[in-house]
């Protein structure tokens, strides 16, 4: 239904800005604090202690895992890891494809190989999201190798999720601060209450459409460049600065000509994205063990810039910001970053999407109609024009 400009009723929301879309129990955000929280706990608090499959458990299931429980979902992750009905498909798509239109493509696929494509149980469609969690690093890796002309590397499971990433990624085990890096990665990744991605996924299941769908959904909106690509144009920005005695110059012609400043500020966010904060704790670890590799010196200093011209609006790092600097630093590719939030974020998008068929209705929101009326038909053959 649409709604006509003279109606009473138009309250209008660009963006659904401030719109309550759900009722969650999964995260919480308090953009005046720079406070994150999965399920009750602080994300500081998980980042130190915890590690991405026992986040998987606690955001699916609302609580941390007794060890049997983690040792099961471990086990059955590592069971799913494998892709071989997708290589062929994989093995086809063009070279220079970006990976997160490889990503979307053949996760959709899935849904035509899931051996359960016609089973739309409540226990089903949980397997169904640990097949995409699982799944995930092993299509990422294998497209990137293939596009390398290098083959892909089968999953090594006496390896973690993040260990096993790693390493079908490079051909090595991860020494230990990368996989540790890797891990908190995927942790501070995992959830973000109701941002777009997790909007478009919880819209295409409120039709009972089927898991793969919805996830498909989540990964093509996290694709853009205003939500999960922003930390690729991050680093890109840092290469066109160059050199830390270019940031203020470059920065005073950016924010001049009103440019967008990528990794700063955030829908949310009026506060430092605590994430930031823990990632940028080891952007200048890697930085100190990268010898003549300045672009944690020239985010520094761009961050110190930032604060002090547009700090007191509220324009704060987000989490793209030190993101992209640290995957930059384990050596990975720049198009690679969105498909490992991508890795990460399948989680949460799994445990919204279930959580919402709980007490699902349809979404199914207005618009405000701002076009003619009473507009006159005239036959084809009376119409001007050349």
């Amino acid at each position: 239904m649409s709604i006509s400009p003279e109606s009473d009723e138009i309250k209008y929301a660009k963006g659904l800005e401030g719109v309550i879309a759900a009722i969650s129990g999964i995260s919480f955000i308090d953009g005046d604090q720079g406070i994150l929280v999965y399920r009750g706990f602080s994300i500081e608090t998980l980042a130190k202690h915890s590690n991405y499959e026992e986040i998987v458990y606690l955001l699916l299931h609302g609580e941390l895992p007794t060890r049997p429980e983690l040792e099961e979902l471990t086990n059955k992750l590592k069971e799913y890891r494998t892709c071989e009905a997708l290589m062929p498909s994989i093995r086809s798509f063009p070279k220079d494809a970006h990976p997160m239109d490889v990503v979307r493509s053949a996760v959709s696929l899935m849904g035509i190989y899931c051996p359960d494509k016609f089973d739309f149980s409540k226990e089903i469609k949980m397997q169904k999201v640990l097949r995409v969690v699982a799944k995930l690093p092993s299509i990422v890796a294998s497209y990137d190798r293939i596009r390398k002309g290098l083959e892909p590397i089968e999953p090594d499971n006496s390896l973690n999720h993040a260990e096993n990433f790693l390493y079908m990624l490079n051909g090595e085990k991860p020494d230990e601060l990368s996989a540790k890096i890797m891990d908190i990665m995927f942790i501070l990744h995992a959830d973000h209450g109701m941002n777009a991605s997790t909007f478009s996924a919880m819209v295409t299941i409120s039709t009972l459409s089927d898991v793969y769908s919805s996830l498909t959904a989540g990964i093509g909106t996290l694709k853009g460049p205003l939500h999960g690509g922003a930390n690729e144009r991050v680093l890109k920005m840092l290469r066109e600065i160059k050199s830390v005695d270019n940031v203020k110059p470059w920065l005073d012609e950016a924010l001049e000509e009103r440019r967008k400043i990528m990794g700063f500020g955030h829908r949310v966010y009026r506060a430092y994205d605590p994430r930031a904060k823990i990632l940028k704790k080891y952007a200048k670890q890697l930085g100190e063990q990268k010898q003549g590799d300045l672009l944690f010196e020239i985010g520094e200093k761009v961050e110190e810039y930032m604060l002090e011209k547009v700090g007191a609006k509220g324009i704060q790092p987000n989490v793209d910001f030190y993101s992209g600097i640290v995957l930059n630093h384990l050596g990975i590719a720049t198009d690679v970053f969105t498909p490992i939030f991508a890795i990460s974020r399948s989680a949460g998008w799994g445990s919204h999407i279930l959580e919402y068929l709980e007490s699902n209705r349809l979404f199914r929101p207005r618009a405000i109609y701002n076009g003619p009326y009473h507009q006159e038909y005239i036959e084809i053959e009376n119409r001007e024009g050349e």
